[in-house]
């Protein structure tokens, strides 16, 4: 199963780098796959602590992939990194093995604190969509264009069903990345 989580991670200055991630348990650990090249990957391997925040605001994962990487944080507590102000919940991450790969490695990690800090409600529909869409736009430079496009007009109706204002936000965000991304993509078709 794949929870799709904030990492937040620090650079060699320790400033904060926020990224959205789907991260799995295995075996007791928490296993993060970034791909190459990633600077949340250069950060984690270099740093060796990361910490997995837990939030139902999904402009944080659209802001993460549209340029809007600043978040109000706060100092973890065990770990030298940052817990996002939004959060529901963290773990702090310290970083125990890799399994090499050329395009996507394993980063296991081990879970040396955890915090509650609201009562977590459950995403509506509109919160699934916005996170099904940053998950697409994480993936522009993969997937078909027509896919991308099918895809948001069938999310697009828990949007207009269901969407509150953060939610309508966060979208709008991502349709914009999506529309960069296709004049970009037809600016290099031959004419």
């Amino acid at each position: 199963m794949i929870h799709e989580t904030i990492v937040i991670s620090t650079d060699a200055q320790g400033l904060p780098h926020i990224a959205p991630f789907g991260v799995r348990e295995r075996d007791g650990f928490v296993l993060i796959a970034p791909f190459r090249p990633s600077t949340s990957l250069d950060n984690l391997l270099a740093r060796r602590t990361a910490v997995l925040n837990l939030t139902d605001d999904v402009r944080v994962f659209a802001g993460a992939l549209s340029g809007r990487r600043e978040w109000p944080v706060r100092k973890a507590t065990q770990v030298e990194g940052y817990v996002l102000e939004a959060a529901l919940s963290h773990r702090e991450l310290v970083l125990e093995e890799v399994v090499e790969d050329a395009e996507r490695p394993l980063l296991y990690f081990r879970v040396v604190h955890e915090e509650v800090h609201a009562a977590f409600r459950g995403f509506n529909r509109a919160q699934a969509a916005v996170v099904e869409l940053a998950v697409l736009v994480s993936r522009l430079h993969m997937l078909p264009l027509e896919k991308i496009e099918a895809e948001m007009q069938y999310l697009k109706i828990a949007i207009e069903k269901t969407a509150g204002p953060r939610e309508h936000e966060a979208w709008q965000w991502l349709v914009e990345r999506v529309a960069q991304h296709l004049a970009a993509a037809e600016s290099k078709e031959p004419q």
